[in-house]
């Protein structure tokens, strides 16, 4: 299994059914937005909090990444409203993380990925993964 059959998906992007294509995302927003745990506690952070400890690439990575969300959002027929939101949420989730240490937190607590993919299964009228 390669990396992108295993987060990705598999086949072609155009030849997935909605139902595989939401898991995907869902399995990229939890990556992104709460894949680790904090023990003793219900929080939990992502792989895109951790990613700001980097300079430079670790905004431009995890944004690239929800870029793709966004992607697929208005590939499954998403509105432009709906887009719209989404691409606000990037925004937002962006100008926190360009803050120095500050972002890291803020990240942590602003779920971008998986406010998207919420709208987006809302949008379409299903219920969450």
């Amino acid at each position: 299994m390669t990396a992108r059959a295993g987060v990705f998906g598999g086949a072609g992007f155009g030849a997935l059914d909605v139902a595989t294509r939401l898991a995907r995302l869902d399995r990229i927003a939890r990556l992104l937005d709460a894949a680790i745990a904090i023990p003793g506690t219900r929080f939990r952070f992502g792989w895109d909090a951790l990613f700001d400890a980097i300079p430079a690439v670790g905004q431009i990575v995890p944004q690239a990444i929800s870029a793709f969300i966004v992607w697929e959002a208005f590939r499954l027929g998403a509105s432009r409203a709906v887009l719209a939101r989404m691409v606000a949420n990037l925004a937002i989730d962006t100008a926190i993380g360009a803050v120095p240490v500050a972002g890291m937190v803020g990240d942590a607590f602003f779920k971008a990925n998986l406010r998207n993919v919420a709208l987006l299964r809302e949008h379409l009228g299903l219920k969450a993964g």
